[in-house]
């Protein structure tokens, strides 16, 4: 066995195990949803008609980025032209599809979900709505494509969401952090017009961050262990 089919194997273990903790979390429900995950020139993606919360590896399959088969017997998502269009325009190294549905429900009723918590700003904070279109369409992948400009996820209008991320796990965390936004969004409309984090307060956060390498754990300074 290559290397490089010892890497696709795990990789495709990977894609299946993503699946799984998305369905946990209630993400993904049946077969619909799909995601990927891509290593130099090939990519592993689930396969079209797969319960994905019960993925397992032999139900991943793995093309090129032509889209041309080249591990697997099954046939890929439907949504293939959108995975690969992610990987062209925006190199990232993994894709995540999902019917979640909080998601779902505000891309039935937003242009875009605003930047109410700073916590959105991994994702590039407002997140845009991506006008609906038929799945598996190239409208829907082009569409889709310019919502993520700039982004590391979307909406679909009357469909779901996307997101993407250098690795797989990173697009997981992000596919779940833009469920939680989207449920903090529409439990705050019920209550009234939700607070929106302005210009200059998202640049705040973003120096803040930077400054004390936010979303990383720090050792105690060896002049402070003793005054604990």
């Amino acid at each position: 066995m290559t290397d490089s089919s010892t890497a696709l194997g795990r990789e495709r273990a990977a894609v299946a195990d993503a699946c799984r903790r998305l369905g946990a979390e209630g993400l993904l429900i049946g077969t619909a949803g799909n995601v990927s995950v891509r290593v130099e020139d090939r990519v592993a993606i689930t396969a079209t008609g797969a319960v994905l919360a019960e993925l397992t590896e032999d139900q991943v399959t793995v093309v090129d980025l032509d889209g041309k088969l080249v591990a697997g017997q099954l046939e890929p998502t439907s949504e293939l032209d959108l995975h690969l269009g992610v990987y062209r325009r925006y190199g990232t190294g993994a894709v995540v599809h999902t019917h979640a549905p909080m998601a779902t429900a505000l891309s039935l009723v937003l242009d875009e979900l605003p930047c109410i918590h700073y916590q959105l700003l991994t994702l590039g904070g407002t997140v845009r709505v991506a006008p609906y279109a038929t799945f598996g369409t190239p409208e829907l992948a082009g569409s889709v494509l310019t919502a993520l400009e700039g982004r590391s996820a979307a909406l679909m209008a009357n469909h779901g969401a996307v997101t993407h991320a250098p690795t797989l796990d990173k697009a997981v965390e992000h596919a779940l952090l833009l469920e939680w936004a989207c449920g903090v969004y529409q439990h705050a409309a019920a209550l009234g017009p939700p607070r929106v984090l302005d210009e200059q307060q998202q640049l705040a956060v973003i120096e803040a961050a930077i400054a004390r390498n936010y979303g990383t754990t720090h050792p105690v300074p060896p002049e402070q262990e003793g005054k604990r």
